[in-house]
């Protein structure tokens, strides 16, 4: 892995310690949605913003976007993460997606925000409710493992993603299972998770998700 530059004197992706959140949670809704690689996010999220009026942050969408922007100080190290399926330091994912919250803020002032695949470990989960928002529930897509893998194997046909193939799957797999499901447990146990059956077809399960919205006192737009 090639050694990063020293930061600059004003990195691009700051961020100073925080006695309080940037935003509260009664002026911005955050929901985290999660689920192995496979399990659908992305196609749910894509209805909920349809539907609800969310914004779609993918955490990973943003990533990857930053490790492509020419003069970024991090994108040789996140390339390394998601090529070899690791998570990428703390610090840059969740200052990334307060960078984006703000700027979305600032253009419709809605506050209402699906963040895609994320958190993916315990610190990121932690340090984004204290010092960015704190999430109102995680709505954790259940899915088996062979179900996810057939699907991200058919979407690499098309996709041009360099992680959709069969070795990058199979750490993606183990890299959830050991570090993300720990956050899904930890939220469970708070009473804030809604589990839905990824098994299905897209329609079925939005029909559950649209019921879990619901019970989260989430309406669909008239």
């Amino acid at each position: 892995m090639p050694v990063l530059p020293p930061p600059a004197d004003k990195p691009q992706l700051s961020s100073p310690p925080k006695d309080t959140p940037t935003f509260s949670d009664s002026k911005v809704s955050v929901v985290y949605v999660l689920g192995g690689p496979g399990s659908g996010k992305g196609t749910q999220c894509a209805n909920l913003v349809r539907d609800y009026g969310f914004v779609h942050l993918s955490a990973g969408d943003l990533l990857r976007a930053e490790q492509d922007r020419p003069d970024s100080q991090f994108g040789s190290m996140i390339k390394e993460h998601i090529r070899g399926g690791t998570i990428v330091p703390m610090e840059v994912t969740v200052q990334l997606l307060e960078n984006a919250i703000t700027a979305q803020l600032d253009t419709d002032g809605k506050g209402l925000f699906l963040i895609d695949g994320f958190p993916r470990k315990m610190d990121q989960a932690l340090k984004f409710e204290q010092s960015v928002c704190p999430s109102k529930f995680t709505l954790f897509f259940d899915c088996p493992e062979e179900v996810m893998q057939e699907r991200l194997l058919n979407r690499g046909k098309t996709s041009g993603r360099t992680d959709d193939n069969a070795e990058s799957i199979k750490k993606r797999f183990k890299t959830f299972t050991e570090t993300s499901m720990p956050v899904v447990d930890y939220f469970e146990k708070e009473g804030k998770v809604e589990k839905v059956n990824a098994a299905r077809s897209q329609e079925e399960i939005y029909e559950e998700v649209k019921e879990r919205m619901k019970r989260r006192g989430f309406e669909m737009k008239k």
